[in-house]
Formats: structure tokens, sequence, C-alpha cells
């Protein structure tokens, strides 16, 4: 593709309007998968509008994966028109899971089963297909390219490793955070960005700062077992809120915990929340602050994949609505960029300071040597690409893996559709136990993870949270189709089971 000259940025309805129009001709059948568009600047021409306008339409395009980018070749259409849902040699169409969970409205000390030990080992045996663990494999991120950023840094600045690291993290480090979090949404001052161990250590720092043992903490339902992990090491108290597998947590539930219980902090992830894949709309987005702000409550946002959302609404932080400090912003680049790094930032808002001091005292600094690679990462040119990639590889698999759950799972099973991420969360029919669907995989060398591992109130017994980030061939297809056999046994034998009188 040519070179893209400077230009001011595109207005937002003219590069919508053609990803519209061309988009529609794709739907069509004017434009079919294989095709390629016309170059950016012939079309820029062709149209007359800028060339960034044009690249900002196609970008919008290639989000929505119908098109998708080739170096030195352009821009292709790669929609797939999917099968019939009835005929021969078509697979049904996913049923959508669509009801709001609705656990207990009074809080509750978190005690994490110990299935959550054996689902994390089993996870990480290499004698297993694991779709027990959230974390992207290593084919997703070229080992190569960090490699060759730790060898830079370790012959440039090996002076580093003869400094104790002090501090909130180097300099060029928190400033390539800053740029990067442009991305979604957000003005972020370097000075405030505080390097940490990864997006959970920066969690537990925020709850530290806000929270004293005994306190109540709102969150979604079902929501991530580590941050019940969290909880239970601080000794606070979890409030599940009801939470919609589409757009995230109920603000009416959570309007009526905040005005009847003593809630100290609400954590959320407002963009593919874990394990439900919830992508909160912008206008919930900010009427969430809004309601945070109204009552002094501090919100800690957990914004660790929203680079992997589809669409470029559904990375905006709420964060980039803040004015007043009120949210402390969560990441890390362990799901994105470099999982073996394991390194996280947070900007904390008003409790900047208080963050800081517990950072210095229970964990100090870093690696020098770790962070400058790390900033050699974010400022390649090619970061960008690579997320779109990821996004693009990502959405294939979750569309095949719904598909081939809705033909080897048994009937009446539910499946999120996440608009990106690497999760799925399944509700199967009653009759049919997580825990005993856990060990009877296990048994066969396959690990999943159960739906209690996500509550603390002993409940989703009858959902699974599948994790697809890992290997994606013939074998772990066959394994997750073997799974969906397990649990049509299972359903099937509840049903031939006699009635008691």
């Amino acid at each position: 593709m040519p070179p893209v000259e400077a230009a001011a940025t595109p207005e937002p309805s003219l590069y919508a309007q053609l990803a519209e129009r061309i988009g529609a001709l794709i739907a069509s059948g004017a434009l079919k998968r294989g095709d390629r568009l016309p170059s950016v600047r012939d079309m820029a021409q062709q149209q007359g509008v800028s060339m960034a306008t044009v690249l900002q339409a196609y970008r919008t395009l290639e989000d929505r994966r119908l098109v998708e980018a080739r170096p030195r070749s352009g821009y292709f259409v790669t929609l797939r028109r999917m099968a019939a849902a009835t005929g021969r040699g078509s697979s049904p169409a996913p049923q959508a899971l669509t009801e709001m969970t609705q656990p207990p409205n009074q809080s509750q000390p978190v005690e994490l089963p110990d299935i959550v030990d054996r689902v994390m080992a089993a996870a990480s045996d290499a004698a297993m297909v694991s779709f027990g663990a959230a974390c992207p494999g290593g084919d997703m991120f070229p080992s190569d390219r960090a490699r060759r950023a730790i060898t830079r840094a370790a012959q440039r600045h090996h002076h580093a490793l003869s400094r104790y690291p002090f501090g909130s993290g180097t300099p060029a480090l928190r400033e390539a955070i800053a740029r990067r979090a442009l991305a979604i949404g957000c003005q972020l001052d370097p000075a405030r960005i505080l390097v940490t161990n990864g997006c959970v250590e920066s969690i537990s720092l925020c709850l530290r700062a806000v929270t004293q043992p005994g306190d109540t903490v709102a969150l979604e339902s079902p929501t991530y077992w580590g941050f019940l992990q969290i909880l239970q090491s601080l000794h606070l108290r979890a409030l599940e809120i009801p939470t919609d597998p589409r757009s995230g947590i109920s603000l009416p539930a959570l309007e009526l915990a905040l005005d009847t219980q003593p809630v100290k902090a609400v954590l959320v992830v407002p963009t593919l929340s874990n394990p439900l894949g919830a992508t909160m709309p912008l206008a919930a987005r900010r009427q969430l602050l809004q309601l945070l702000e109204a009552r002094d409550v501090p919100l800690i946002e957990d914004a660790l994949i929203n680079d992997l959302a589809g669409r470029a609404e559904g990375r905006r932080a709420v964060k980039s609505f803040d004015t007043r400090g009120q949210v402390m912003l969560c990441s890390s680049f362990s799901k994105t960029l470099a999982p073996g790094l394991r390194l996280g930032w947070v900007e904390a808002g008003r409790w900047s300071a208080q963050v800081q001091r517990l950072k210095s005292t229970l964990s100090g600094g870093h690696t020098e040597l770790v962070e400058i690679a790390m900033t050699d990462l974010l400022n390649q040119p090619g970061h960008e690409p690579a997320l779109r990639q990821l996004r693009a590889l990502l959405a294939s698999r979750l569309d095949q893996a719904r598909r081939l759950i809705a033909a080897s799972f048994p009937a009446g099973t539910r499946i999120t559709a996440p608009e990106g991420g690497f999760t799925l969360w399944l509700e199967l029919p009653r009759a049919v136990d997580a825990m005993a669907l856990f060990h009877a995989a296990l048994s066969e060398k396959i690990c999943l993870a159960p739906g209690p591992m996500f509550s603390s109130t002993a409940r989703y017994n009858h959902c699974i949270r599948l994790g697809l980030g890992r290997a994606w061939g013939t074998v772990e297809q066959q394994a997750l189709q073997r799974v969906g056999q397990l649990a049509r046994q299972m359903a099937d034998a509840a049903g031939a089971a006699p009635k008691a009188a």
C-alpha cells in the first residue's frame, strides 16, 4: 500500500459514510470475498475525500471483519457468508445468551473454592488441551519481536543492571503508555502513571488505597475469579451486581446497591468483561461515572483488553470521561503484546499518591531492562497493524468455536457473542452440572473453567467459561466437540432418570 500523507483527523461522518457504502456493496454481493478494494489513493480521488478519510473507513471495515489489509498488496474483502441454519453440511446458528444474571442482593465474604487451583494447574499442563485459562498463546505474538527488544535493551543499556530500580517506572515507558492510552480515549499525564507487575497488582493496589478489611466492593456477576482472589486476600466483601451478557453491569441495580449498602468501591470491566465478554455502550459508561461521582465512590476500571474490542467505540475507557480523578484506570500488556514481560500500569486519579506509596512499600521498582524493552515494543510502527491482525484472528476463532458448540453441545445451550477477546461463556441445560463436566473432561485431558469459579455466591453451577487464546487446530476443535458430547450424555442421562414419586 502507498504511504499515507499526513492529514488532519477526518470528520467522522465522512469516513463512516464511506465505510457504510462499501459495507453495503459487500453485503449485497457486489464485492465478493477476495476482491481487492481500490488503493487508498485511488479511492480518495474517486470519492473526493482525503486519504486519511479513506484509511479510517478501511480500518473501520477491518474492525468489522469485512476487509483485511495485506502487506504491500492493499485491502481485500474477507466476509465469509455463513452457512444456512439448515441443510446438508451446514452448522446450526448458535443460540445467544440474552438474560440478565440475578445474583443475591447482599454482599458476601469471599472464599474461593479449591477448584480454582486445580483448574489453573491443569491449564498450565502441557499434556492437556486447555480451555481453562483466559490467556493468549505464544503463537499469537511473534516471540522474536520481544526477544530482539530485550537483546537491544541489554546491549544498549547494560549499565541498568547495576542500578537498583526505584520510582514509578522509566519516564520513556510512562510516556509510551500515555501515547497508547489515546487509543482508548484517554489523555494521561505520564507523571501520574505507575508501572506495575501486571493488571492484577494494579487492581490490588487500588483496592488497598480505598478500602479497609470488611468493606464492601461492588462488581459484575459473574466476575473474574482473580478479582475474587484479591478480595479474599484483603478480607473484603463482594457485592455481585446483575450483569447483562451484552451490555454489562446493570446500572439500575448498581444505583440501588449504592443507595442501600455501604459500597466503598466499584470494580468493573466495561470492555469485554471476564467471563461474559460484555461491552458497555458509551452512554452507559458516562452514566456509570456520573452515578459514582454523585456518591463520591471510586471506580476501579480494568482496561486490560480494550485494544481487542472489535469496534473503536468499545475500546473507549470510562476514564476518558473523567475530569475529577474519580476513575482508577488499570491495564497491562499481557493479553495484547508480550505476556512474558509481565508489565502493567495504573493511573489512579485522586488516589495516585496513595497507590504509589503502597507500590513502593509492597513491591518496589521493576527490572529497568524489561521496561526499556517494553518501551521499544510500544514505539514500533508495527504495533497497531499487529493489533488489527490479532483482533481479526480472534474474531474468526470465536466464530468457529460458537458454531462447533452449536453443533456439538446439548439442545438449549446458550452462548455469549462478545465483540472481541478470546473467551466464551456457556449456559448449559440445568441438568448438566459444570463441576461434573469439568471432572469428566479432565479425565480425557481436556481442561475447562466451571462456572462456580466466577462467583462468591455458589452460583453458575450449569455454566462454563472457555478460553480460546491457546492453540486452535484440529486437536483443539475435536476436544471442544468432545466436551459437547460429554455434556449431551449428562443431559440425556438426566432426562432418562426416573422421576421421584
